[in-house]
This record gives C-alpha cells, structure tokens and sequence, in this order.
C-alpha cells in the first residue's frame, strides 16, 4: 500500500511538474498570461472539459471509453434550445429534461454494451456520437439558438455566475470531483468500479454484478457530459448542432490520461484527471494569447495526445518489468 502511495504520489508531482513548467513558458511567453482575469477565464475553460472528463474517466477505469461524451452535452444544451423554441420558459424544467436525457442516453451505451454484448464501447459510443450529431443539428433546425434575454437566465446561471470573478462552474467541479474521490476511494462500489477494469471475470467470481457496475459509469458518465453541456450555454448564451463533432471527447481522454489513466483499465484518479484537464486548459489559452493558428493548435493538441497514450503504453510495459523483477 505504501508503495502504491508513493508511486501516485510521483505521478502526481510529474503531472504537476508538467503543468508548472507550461505556465512558465508562457508566462515568460506574454505578460498577460499570469493576471488574475486571465486564471479565472482558465478555470471556465477548464470545468466544461473536467466535467466530461468526470464520466470518461470512470469509463476509462473500466477498461472502456466514452466517445459519445461531448456529443451528450452538445445534443443536452440543443434539447433544451428545442425545448425554449416550443415555449417551454421554466428554467427547472429545461434543466431536468437535459440532463435526464443525457443520463438515459448513457443508460442505453451501457445497455448496448452489457445486453446487446457489443464487442467494444469504441464501437457503441462512437455510433451515439453520430447519432446525437443528427439528432442535434434536427432538434435546432441546423441553427444557433440563443438563451439570452429569453426569460431563462437560470439556465445559464451555472455556466456565467461568478463570485468576485471566480467561476462557480469550477465550484461545482470542485464539489464534484471530492465527492467522486470519496466514492471511488472509500466505498464499494468505488472498489468494484476499478476491480471490474482489472479483471472482469475476477470481478464476476467475486459476486460482483459487473454489468450493474457498467451500467452505472456509463449513465454517470452522460449525466456529467449533460452538466457540461449546461455549462456551454452559460459561457456562450448559445447552442450549436455542430458543436457536436467537436474534439471535446479526445480532450477528455488527454485529461484522463496524462492525469495517470490507462486504456487497460483499473487506474486513473479524480485528482489526476483534474492535473490533466488543467494542462489542456492553460495549453489552449497559452495559444490564444500568443495567437497561434487554429491549424498549429490542432497540431500541437494531436501530439499531446498521441504522447498521453504513448506514456501510458510506457507506464505499462514499465510496472510489467518491475512486476516480472518482483517475481523473480
């Protein structure tokens, strides 16, 4: 045990290190990088991605993946756009309908998975993702439809509300990542949602029901990415079909990544994905202050990525070698 301490312990310092030295660079890199307004338009950046981080790490433990996240958010802010069009002016309502759509539409990627026994959730998300990328651009109309002086402020309360400049979507975030810490590290069911990423046949031995444990990460995980996509409204006072199909599910699986997950499943830690989807936050707004090229910035965040998997592919062969060397 005190070994697994110390090791999360230097991953962390490592995901630290990283994060330190980015901000370095780019503080000495323009001068407005360091000042607070700046940090709190970092820590907006950085709830939407951390919340659909939330859900894609708990798939990631699993041993599976999300794709399907950021089209859940994207279709949860275009359903409640929808709905706003047709009427529908109370804030509480627009807010349950989006996010308990988004949770079912979780419920169905664990269903595919556990019922329907689809091989792979690559293969069962990634079809949601085009799914909800139609559905999203239908229910709009293909167009933007905005939520600003339409009578439903509240609703985008979450994403805009800030306490003397602090975002309160980063609270939330806060709130939430120590809660899923506690579940994760201190309950049972924590304790089966990482043992069913580490072996699921073990795991079925065991008496625990890994198609329940399935179920759960996948609908948490849609709940999440629909609290995200509430989050967007806020920070934009829009929706936008077409802001499906954009990269908000890599970013998440950079964040989790870099932040010590793995794609073989049974690691990956609430503080380790909160590091991550910081790295990815400051590395996008360190672009936008220096005015890189979209076409440098996709450059740059496809390298991170590949080098996020290609660290975990190291992390593996290396605990494979010091497992052998314990052994012998």
């Amino acid at each position: 045990m005190k070994k697994s301490k110390g090791s999360n312990l230097a991953a962390y310092a490592g995901t630290f290190g990283a994060l330190l030295i980015l901000c370095i660079i780019w503080a000495v890199s323009h001068d407005r990088f360091m000042t607070y307004n700046n940090w709190m338009s970092i820590l907006k950046q950085t709830s939407f991605n951390a919340l659909v981080s939330t859900g894609m790490l708990l798939a990631l433990i699993t041993a599976g993946i999300d794709l399907s996240v950021g089209a859940v958010a994207t279709f949860a802010a275009c359903l409640a756009g929808c709905l706003l069009n047709m009427g529908v002016e109370s804030t509480p309502v627009l807010i349950i309908v989006a996010l308990a759509a988004s949770a079912c539409i979780g419920l169905i990627n664990g269903l595919l998975l556990t019922k329907l026994h689809l091989p792979h959730p690559f293969v069962s998300t990634l079809g949601m993702k085009n799914v909800l990328w139609g559905l999203a651009l239908i229910v709009t109309g293909s167009k933007m439809i905005s939520f600003v002086n339409r009578g439903v402020d509240g609703i985008m309360w979450l994403g805009s509300a800030t306490i003397k400049g602090f975002p309160i979507s980063f609270i939330v975030v806060i709130v939430i990542y120590v809660l899923m810490h506690i579940m994760l590290t201190r309950t049972s069911l924590g304790r089966s949602i990482y043992c069913a990423g580490g072996n699921m046949e073990a795991t079925r031995l065991s008496g625990i029901n890994a198609d329940n444990v399935l179920i759960f990460c996948f609908a948490f995980s849609g709940l999440m990415a629909g609290l995200a996509g509430l989050v967007s409204i806020g920070r934009s006072g829009i929706c936008n079909g077409a802001n499906a199909i954009q990269p908000y599910d890599t970013d998440a699986i950079a964040a989790c990544i870099i932040g010590g997950a793995s794609f073989r499943g049974g690691k990956g830690t609430m503080l380790g994905t909160m590091l991550g989807a910081l790295i990815i936050a400051v590395l996008r707004n360190g672009f936008t202050l220096l005015s890189v090229a979209s076409s440098w910035q996709n450059l740059v965040l496809g390298l991170v990525i590949i080098g996020s998997v290609l660290l975990d592919v190291v992390r593996g062969r290396m605990a494979a070698n010091a497992l052998r060397k314990a052994k012998a």
